[in-house]
């Protein structure tokens, strides 16, 4: 446990560079309160939760104290809880467990099965009996593809069979209809059964939470350097690496530029809301005007710093991996090369990660905004080359803790912490171009 770390508030040396004044004890510093918070609170810090408004409160009272002009934007979003696991019977005998997908309808709906096939297009539903339950394969589409055509054929509830176990799954919106997934067996059951209950317990609640913004004080505000990291965590635990690390490493970083003048100005965002799908950075870029949009030159990104088996991630701007997605918009590639040189000039490996638009960069380049930044791994498992690049342990996940509750500060890797906050810190400086307190603001 890492105990009694203070932040210090220490005026830049006249010739330290943003890098040296980020200090790895100030950064943890920072967990280590994300970690009291999430005490307090319940074990979490998730959006919606009053761990994720005290997370917010902490960061902005930090950025305050640091002279930032600080705006905590509103947003709403719906919030989807399962009450009870759900329930499945066939012919009256029950399944055993079912999973309940997430975004599911409430209710107990018992009514004759209709197997249509994967359920994608509307023909699947061709001679469909409306008050029937839906039974359909996975795969080929989304579940929510599946729970639309099934409400509009006018099925009552909805079963996912699974070729393979069990699975969890995500309908992406809102649905009317209870829809659960289930394996083969059970789904072999459901089929051959002359009647089927369907049973779920779930609420949707909408919420308010907040983004924290903060721009530096100098430096020309038509070509933003902006840099984000997502502050909220999922409800099993308080996220410490995902992504107290992250929120971590830009707060200290952007205090240590309250002494310095950039040339051009750097906007910081803490995003709320990112695990229940991008949806603080989705609102702020999604409403911010076109003109104030055509102001942000580059979007910088930092989610999971302090993978326990980590690897340096840099994401991939110019698709030279040929991996996943293409390359992000013009000027991505320039962003990646930045990031390389900082490893390249410490003697430091990398590799490249790619754009798979899981993390808060995602809006941003939807917007043709070009973006990068820094991943050090989830859930993934560590191949033997990467093992052999930057140590650890092959056939292990980046990070075992991902989404538990053991996602506390035993989980952090200080070491891929540091090297990640002074990764930032250098592209910041090199795109932003920063000098210190004893310079005008209008030093070349």
């Amino acid at each position: 446990m890492i105990t009694h770390l203070l932040v210090a508030l220490a005026v830049a040396a006249p010739d330290a560079t943003l890098a040296d004044d980020v200090k790895i004890g100030n950064v943890l510093a920072h967990l280590q309160a994300f970690q009291a918070i999430a005490d307090a609170h319940g074990g979490s810090r998730a959006a919606g939760t009053s761990g994720y408004d005290a997370s917010t409160d902490y960061v902005a009272a930090r950025l305050l104290e640091a002279g930032y002009k600080v705006e905590l934007q509103p947003f709403h979003f719906d919030v989807y809880r399962q009450l009870t696991p759900g329930a499945l019977a066939a012919d009256g005998k029950d399944l055993g467990n079912v999973s309940t997908l997430a975004h599911s309808g409430a209710g107990e709906v018992t009514a004759k099965p209709d197997r249509v096939g994967m359920g994608c297009d509307d023909t699947d539903f061709a001679g469909f009996e409306p008050g029937a339950v839906a039974v359909v394969d996975r795969g080929l589409c989304t579940f929510g593809t599946k729970a639309a055509r099934a409400s509009a054929a006018g099925a009552k509830a909805l079963v996912v069979v699974n070729q393979g176990g069990a699975f969890d799954g995500n309908t992406g919106a809102p649905q009317k209809i209870p829809i659960v997934g289930v394996d083969a067996t059970q789904g072999a059951a459901v089929a051959n059964a002359r009647l089927v209950t369907v049973a779920t317990r779930t609420e949707i609640r909408r919420m308010t939470s907040h983004n924290v913004i903060a721009q530096t004080r100098t430096g020309a505000t038509h070509d933003v350097v902006m840099v984000g990291a997502h502050l909220d965590s999922v409800e099993a635990g308080p996220g410490l690496n995902d992504n107290g690390s992250g929120s971590a490493a830009i707060l200290e970083i952007a205090i240590r530029m309250a002494a310095r003048y950039p040339h051009r100005a750097v906007r910081f965002a803490w995003w709320g809301a990112e695990e229940l799908g991008l949806i603080g950075s989705s609102y702020y870029v999604n409403t911010l005007p076109a003109a104030e949009r055509a102001k942000i030159d580059m979007y910088l990104n930092l989610d999971m710093a302090a993978s326990p088996n980590h690897i340096f991630g840099i994401y991939d701007g110019d698709d030279s991996d040929r991996v996943g997605q293409g390359p992000g918009p013009a000027g991505s590639a320039r962003i990646e090369r930045a990031f390389e040189d900082f490893f390249v000039s410490r003697r430091l490996p990398y590799t490249g990660t790619d754009f798979s638009g899981r993390s808060d960069y995602g809006p941003f380049i939807e917007a043709g905004i070009p973006a990068g930044g820094l991943f050090t791994g989830a859930e993934g498992f560590k191949t033997q080359d990467q093992a052999n690049a930057f140590g650890g342990t092959a056939g292990v996940p980046f990070d075992s803790c991902y989404h538990r509750e053991c996602d506390n500060l035993r989980n952090v890797n200080a070491y891929a912490l540091d090297v990640s906050a002074d990764a930032v810190a250098t592209v910041i400086t090199t795109f932003a171009g920063i000098g210190n307190e004893m310079q005008s603001a209008s030093s070349p």
